[in-house]
């Protein structure tokens, strides 16, 4: 019988039978080991350039032969550039991995200490949350990343990837392993799934079992399946809108480049720039020219408010193409495509309504240059990560000093931002006492019986 014969559930239930107790070697492993191997890893990677560039031309080509029937050129070749690697991804992986290993070892850490009256002395220590599956739709970038980083911080791996990058993630992971073989990491750290069925990821979602956490990585539609279908929790979720709202007190050059790096930088990221909020005190002097640059430069679809449309449609004359009316889906669409939604506002309040009422907010910024608008913005917005006058697409772990994140939450539980080592750990307390007892201490009935019987 094939492997791909035996049923989906058989199939992951043999896979995985053993990660809790591999789980409970690497959260053993000291951080020197880890930082060899990581080191090892990329060695490996940089040396296996060429399999690894060969085994992505098949899947190139097999992309190709899909779409042969496909009467829009364009997506065909939108999804050929999708799977094609080069030198220089290889490369970026192997920085990846030299940066990883160059991170400070998250566990064991002791983040607090105290002492209390009766001497115990208590702290608390991180330690790895155990089995963490990815599904992942991205490159194998972000496989190379998910083994990295669970590796660093003590966890086991369970990934399972997109099935176009399928030959190439075989090709990288093979190598990967080659390198562990002879580490002190204990055999089997990771594992990849690489069939390509559906039911393989819905039945991760639900291995209770087994997994701890998953993270999706991927589009609108994966993170919705694994919103409703989980049986584990969502460790990194980064769905929710990226608002940016520019105050009538701005520096207006600032605020229209921090605009356009926030939306053209990197159309799909999770961080670009979805909603546009402009106080309309500036309207005209700021978003003319901005949306021009936007539409004409950087082929972006503008979906603007009632307002937005009737000044633009009021510029027509002197060369300014036309947007488009937005909807109110807009308002809730966190695009990771060439489309931004722009609307005029009254105020702060305005903005700051608006913000809450079609949240969730993964990233929110403000262009302003009054401090009093800053603090209230600040204060008041509920978003994994919060800005004044910086791009949206600085919320990244790299951005914050933290060397490489699996993804952003938006999540209110754990950790909001980018999910670093530190956030693949969770606390646990560790006290040191000499004896002591919770008081009052437990006495045997009989004690009390005898005490009753000497009383005259």
């Amino acid at each position: 019988m094939s492997i791909q014969e035996v049923p989906v559930k058989l199939y992951l239930d043999k896979l995985l039978k053993d990660c809790r107790n591999v789980a409970r070697r690497l959260a053993l492993v000291p951080g020197p080991s880890k930082e060899r191997l990581l080191r090892a890893m990329a060695d490996r990677l940089a040396a296996d350039e060429e399999a690894i560039l060969a085994a992505n031309t098949k899947d190139v080509d097999a992309v190709g032969k899909s779409h042969e029937a496909d009467v829009k050129k364009d997506r065909m070749k939108a999804s050929v550039a999708r799977v094609r690697m080069t030198a220089d991804s290889i490369k970026e992986m192997v920085e990846r991995l030299r940066l990883i290993a160059e991170l400070p070892d998250p566990v064991g850490a002791v983040t607090a200490r105290w002492e209390r009256p009766d001497g115990l002395q208590v702290s608390r220590m991180r330690v790895p949350i155990g089995v963490i599956g990815v599904i992942s739709e991205l490159s194998p970038l972000v496989m190379v990343e998910s083994i990295a980083l669970c590796l660093k911080s003590g966890n086991h791996c369970v990934f399972r990837g997109a099935s176009e990058w399928n030959l190439t993630s075989r090709a990288i992971e093979a190598g990967l392993r080659e390198a562990a073989e002879n580490s002190e990491v204990p055999a089997g750290a990771w594992i990849l799934i690489d069939r390509p069925e559906k039911d393989i990821a819905v039945e991760l979602m639900r291995s209770v079992k087994v997994l701890d956490a998953i993270i999706p990585r991927g589009g609108a539609g994966l993170r919705k399946a694994v919103m409703e279908q989980a049986k584990v929790p969502v460790l990194c979720h980064d769905g929710g809108l990226t608002q940016l709202y520019v105050d009538g007190d701005t520096d207006i050059p600032m605020a229209q480049n921090m605009v356009i790096n926030s939306k053209a930088q990197l159309f799909g990221a999770a961080n670009a720039l979805d909603t546009l909020l402009v106080q309309q005190v500036i309207g005209r002097q700021f978003l003319p020219p901005l949306i021009n640059r936007l539409l004409d430069q950087f082929k972006i679809e503008v979906r603007g408010c009632p307002k937005t449309v009737a000044l633009m449609g009021q510029m027509a004359m002197t060369g300014h193409t036309s947007i488009v009316p937005a909807t109110d889906a807009d308002w809730r669409t966190q695009f990771q495509e060439p489309v931004l939604a722009v609307k005029m506002v009254e105020n702060l309040d305005e903005a700051l309504t608006h913000i809450a009422e079609y949240g969730s907010c993964l990233t929110a910024v403000i262009a302003t240059t009054r401090y009093e608008s800053a603090m209230r913005f600040t204060r008041e917005v509920d978003a994994g990560a919060v800005f004044v006058n910086a791009s949206s697409r600085l919320n990244a772990g790299d951005s914050y000093g933290m060397g490489v994140d699996i993804g952003l939450s938006g999540s209110r539980l754990h950790a909001k931002g980018p999910i670093g080592l530190e956030q693949l750990t969770c606390e646990k307390y560790v006290a040191f006492g000499s004896g002591q007892l919770r008081l009052p201490h437990p006495v045997p009935e009989a004690y009390f019986d005898a005490i009753m019987l000497k009383r005259p």
